[in-house]
């Protein structure tokens, strides 16, 4: 009898369970993975922009803030639901570097590792979208990258796009070797830089 009783507790506490995680919109299993595309964008800067691949972006070191690296790229990513790293990556761009605006490398640079990938919300507003089908996000990505000349770093791609929390970065960080570019340049109106965007597929 003790056990019959036990049984219908248990079966109780599950069914409240799985009517609350309904009620209140709660997922009952974990959450599934974001697959992911990441790209440096060009636009139009027209008022209905018309967002396309192949932008640029720059970043800035400190100490001194001399030097500065410009990048392009593009790919995709599998962001587990844990938020931990990820080998299911693809892509890359090209990268130079330059010192007080004389070009000191250049080359091109391959991802291999997803090091974290923090999902803010969907962005909101109305683009002219050539890049992707997929809904457009706003958040921030962190690759580990190898480069051409056999340094290796880490990027930063952050999209803040219409509806983007306060804080989120909008543009690229990156480090190579033992220099880090910690400033991401701001997108300007009326200059084609500094622009990125998420697409979750």
């Amino acid at each position: 009898m003790k056990i019959a009783a036990r049984w219908i507790l248990a079966s109780a506490v599950v069914s409240l369970a799985l009517l609350s995680s309904v009620t209140f919109g709660l997922p009952v299993a974990e959450g599934s993975a974001d697959h992911v595309r990441w790209d440096i964008v060009s636009t139009d800067l027209k008022p209905l922009q018309t967002i396309s691949p192949g932008g640029v972006a720059f970043a800035t070191a400190r100490n001194p803030n001399t030097l500065t690296i410009e990048l392009t790229g593009s790919g995709t990513f599998i962001g587990p639901a844990s938020g931990g790293t990820s080998s299911g990556v693809t892509g890359g761009g090209t990268w130079e570097t330059f010192s007080s605006g004389s070009s000191t490398g250049s080359g091109t640079y391959d991802v291999t590792e997803l090091a974290s990938w923090h999902f803010s919300n969907f962005s909101t507003g109305s683009f002219i979208d050539l890049i992707d089908e997929g809904a457009r996000a706003n958040g921030v990505a962190v690759f580990r990258i190898a480069y051409s000349d056999g340094s290796e770093g880490v990027l930063g791609v952050g999209c803040h796009g219409p509806g983007a929390p306060n804080g989120t970065l909008e543009g690229v960080i990156a480090s190579k070797g033992s220099v880090t570019y910690w400033d991401g340049q701001a997108p300007l109106p009326g200059v084609n830089a500094n622009r990125t965007i998420f697409h979750i597929r």
